[in-house]
């Protein structure tokens, strides 16, 4: 566990703060993504100054130029974590330098300037520290932190821009599934790839989400929930889902995933839980997963579990595999042991139910 001091962060206290009654109201049902605190964190950069003017301001619009270089080259990368308010009050995040480096990452194949860990934990620290009251306290809920940069100069030209803004908002959020953890179908897509090979695959950038949501829309169109892609040069390989990645439970114990060849995600919630499965005697390969024989696999029975993870819903259990020519139960259906126990192991340590044997906590209020 460890903590960081937010002190090099100006506070511009919001005029407007909505009133305690409005903000219990919104934090009794909370829905992801569509409301949001009071204050906003920020730094500016450009070449001339580097980063500086750290504070925390009102959360509002942007002024945007219609010549600004975000609009047109697509020049911006983000991130996602979650504060949790452990019972005594505290609140904590997750490996949040885990996802500070990979930020960094993603800003590096941007073209982007790299953020420091200091200036990416002190500005989620500030943030919540002014808008603590935010955190919510229910059963598997939090508040949903987005930092996120973009290319802010106003020109009209492919160059990496001279001026970026970083920012992070936050938006409490309730259970990812409502009434309990229920397993997902999943289209796994041939005709698309999320990424290629040298391409930004491995970087948390808007256009990779992009990309996903015309087969995700046909996905909903055929009565699928999510979609599942695979490599660009073999169409062979699952690689990940639109948001998250997978894994595959096999009956005699171990796990195997697709490995990070640069064109998925590295996700944060990904190495915690194949931690956890190492230390809870399923040993995990990372290894290319083929499809042929994942359908061979569930046929047999050899597959028994197959899930994705992520930050939002942290394990999700999928219960139906399909495409154009096949359609295939995963195990029961339903969720299966191993999702669930590794599930509980890690939403325990987040919210402070169970030791944090390998110190992912980070406290920041």
């Amino acid at each position: 566990m460890s903590t960081t001091t937010p002190d090099l962060f100006e506070i511009r206290p919001s005029a407007h703060r909505v009133t305690d009654a409005d903000r219990e109201a919104a934090l009794a049902s909370p829905r992801f993504g569509t409301v949001f605190t009071d204050h906003m964190a920020r730094i500016s950069w450009s070449t001339a100054d580097g980063w500086h003017d750290r504070r925390v301001e009102p959360y509002g619009p942007l002024q945007l130029d219609p010549a600004t270089a975000v609009l047109h080259y697509a020049q911006e990368i983000f991130e996602g974590l979650k504060a949790y308010r452990h019972a005594d009050g505290s609140v904590w995040t997750f490996r949040p330098q885990v996802n500070a480096a990979r930020f960094a990452r993603s800003a590096r194949r941007l073209a982007l300037p790299e953020l420091s860990t200091e200036d990416f934990l002190g500005a989620i620290g500030a943030l919540v520290g002014v808008d603590r009251a935010w955190v919510p306290a229910g059963e598997e809920m939090s508040l949903y932190l987005r930092p996120f940069m973009y290319a802010s100069e106003s020109f009209l030209g492919v160059r990496p821009a001279g001026a970026v803004e970083f920012l992070v908002i936050a938006s409490p959020v309730g259970p990812y599934f409502a009434g309990g953890v229920k397993p997902v179908s999943i289209w796994v897509d041939r005709q698309y790839h999320r990424a290629g090979p040298g391409g930004t695959g491995a970087a948390k950038c808007g256009g990779n989400y992009a990309a996903s949501l015309l087969p995700q829309q046909e996905a909903y169109a055929k009565g699928f929930e999510q979609v599942c892609f695979l490599d660009a040069t073999t169409g062979t390989q699952l690689e990940e889902l639109g948001g998250m990645n997978v894994m595959v439970v096999h009956a005699d114990g171990h796990v195997s995933t697709p490995p990070l060849s640069g064109s998925i995600l590295e996700g944060v919630t990904r190495s915690s839980i194949i931690q956890l499965l190492a230390d809870a005697g399923h040993p995990v390969s990372e290894e290319p997963v083929l499809l042929t024989d994942l359908q061979a696999g569930l046929t047999d029975g050899s597959v028994t579990e197959v899930f994705a993870c992520g930050t939002a819903a942290v394990m999700t259990p999928i219960g139906r595999l399909a495409s154009d020519d096949f359609d295939l139960t995963v195990g029961t259906g339903e969720a299966g042991p191993v999702t669930t126990l590794v599930r509980q192991q890690l939403t325990d340590i987040q919210y402070g139910r169970a030791e944090d044997r390998y110190g992912w906590l980070h406290r920041i209020a």
